[in-house]
């Protein structure tokens, strides 16, 4: 019994947070994937190697497992990990076309996102696919399959690049798009228009706060979405299989629409993203376009978003912290409508789109309504247990039409155990959602992916949707010049 109190006093609390990604009622994983510019011919010693030395030193995480203490709450307990345990190498029919295997690989995507992990080993897995597929003519796959339990996209990609190198120079660091200073007002200038800014400033915190949180709450507890062809409305959505497609756009494109709209880079890329679902709706079913759906648009809280090495971000005063440290905001996606019109007219100027989704995703970060849903969370936990709170980001997310998230990752090209990698992106599953979109830069592209549900929603037809709403808005921002 004395041996069992000290294990247990040697483990670590999980997060409310990681609590809640890891329940009954809610179960997410991400999956990251690195796609090979040569063929992955390291055997299985080489990869257990790779493991041990590089990747499970990163966070204490990879070698803990869940466990509940005598009071219910759960804790991180080391464990003794069997790295073959973890490490998966399917096998597919030989001599078959990259464009066959791109199927074999998405099915297998699809088929490890449905499987559970077991509550007996450490929440990670690496699966090796060494066959070609034609998207960026890779050699061969790698995909991290971790729980969102263990940390956020942010955490988990943090990770992730402490295992890669820079293909042109190891002993380089990596660099990352940068994002523009914003200037502040010197408030030794302040005067009576100043003061008024101010307070219409401050009025209009509190009433997008109270707008926020109150529809928060209804759409968590009772109000849901319209059924579209973006939204099927069943129960259990996150036990069906997906489907994946990808697309890629540059990001000196998408910084040209940015200049000429005002806008930053995540509004236009949202912007495009909405365009291209409405689009993929009024193509499925014309009057759908009408339809009230939701995005829900996922943000990093840290107050300090640059990567920084794992061993800094686990260290108790990190200002780059570990761990679950995101929000979402409830966007209402833009009707395509134009003075009662719900076809796209030629006076239609797609770049509106863009101004929209500024608009609304702008009212929505100056509020505290993220703040006070988690506060929120924190009663329900603390009345009800964190299956309660569970259960209520659980009916966020199924009643809103789809999610989208995105990562920034690095600008030079990366090597895993010096294979060249081509492209990057993830894929969140788990969430009783029949849409997601989830984009990442890489090597100054952005690597854009439709994550759906398998048989209710055209992965590869919404993708082309997507791509066609980038030509429009990129021709509109072109002629605007």
């Amino acid at each position: 019994m004395e041996y069992l109190k000290e294990e247990e006093e040697a483990a670590e609390p999980v997060s409310p947070t990681g609590q809640y990604l890891n329940s009954e009622a809610l179960s997410l994983c991400v999956l990251g994937v690195l796609e090979s510019g040569v063929p992955i011919t390291t055997d299985d010693s080489q990869v257990e190697s790779l493991v041990k030395d590089v990747f499970l030193p990163t966070n204490p995480r990879f070698s803990s497992i869940m466990v509940e203490d005598k009071n219910g709450e759960k804790l991180w307990k080391k464990v003794e990990v069997k790295i073959q345990d973890h490490i998966k190498i399917p096998i597919f029919p030989s001599g078959m076309s990259p464009e066959t295997y791109d199927k074999y690989r998405d099915d297998y995507i699809s088929n490890i996102a449905m499987e559970k992990f077991p509550k007996t080993k450490p929440l990670w897995e690496i699966h090796i696919i060494k066959y070609p597929t034609s998207s960026n003519n890779a050699a061969g796959t790698v995909i991290f399959k971790l729980h969102h339990s263990i940390g956020d996209g942010f955490s988990l990609v943090g990770a992730l690049l402490s295992c890669l190198q820079r293909a042109d120079n190891p002993s380089l660091p990596l660099t990352f798009p940068s994002a523009p200073l914003r200037l502040r007002r010197d408030s030794t200038n302040s005067n009576c228009t100043g003061c008024f800014k101010n307070v219409s400033k401050l009025l209009s915190v509190v009433s997008n706060t109270v707008s926020d949180f109150s529809s928060s709450v209804m759409k968590s507890s009772f109000l849901e979405d319209d059924r579209s062809p973006i939204r099927s409305g069943d129960s259990g959505i996150e036990f069906r299989p997906i489907a994946t497609a990808t697309t890629t756009f540059y990001l000196d494109q998408i910084k040209q629409i940015k200049t000429t709209v005002g806008a930053t880079v995540n509004d236009v890329v949202a912007g495009i993203i909405l365009l291209g679902t409405r689009l993929y709706m009024k193509e499925m079913r014309h009057d759908s376009t009408k339809t009230n759906s939701t995005v829900l648009v996922l943000f990093n809280t840290r107050e300090f978003r640059s990567y920084v090495p794992v061993k800094d971000m686990v260290k108790s005063d990190a200002k780059t912290p570990w761990g679950n440290y995101f929000a979402f905001l409830h966007v209402p996606i833009p009707k395509l409508t134009d003075n009662g019109n719900s076809k796209l007219s030629n006076n239609y100027n797609p770049l509106e789109f863009v101004r929209k989704a500024r608009k609304i995703i702008n009212a929505k970060k100056s509020s505290l309504g993220a703040y006070f849903t988690g506060r929120l969370l924190q009663i329900l936990k603390k009345l009800r247990g964190p299956e309660a709170a569970a259960r209520y980001i659980h009916g966020t997310i199924e009643k809103s039409s789809m999610a989208i998230t995105n990562m920034v990752g690095p600008v030079e090209q990366v090597a895993l155990a010096n294979h060249p990698v081509v492209g990057i992106y993830f894929v969140v599953a788990g969430a009783p959602q029949s849409l997601s979109v989830t984009v990442i830069s890489y090597m100054r592209k952005l690597r854009v992916v439709v994550v759906a549900e398998k048989g209710f929603i055209d992965a590869h037809k919404l993708k082309s949707c997507i791509e066609n709403a980038h030509q429009m808005i990129s021709e509109a921002a072109f002629n605007n010049n």
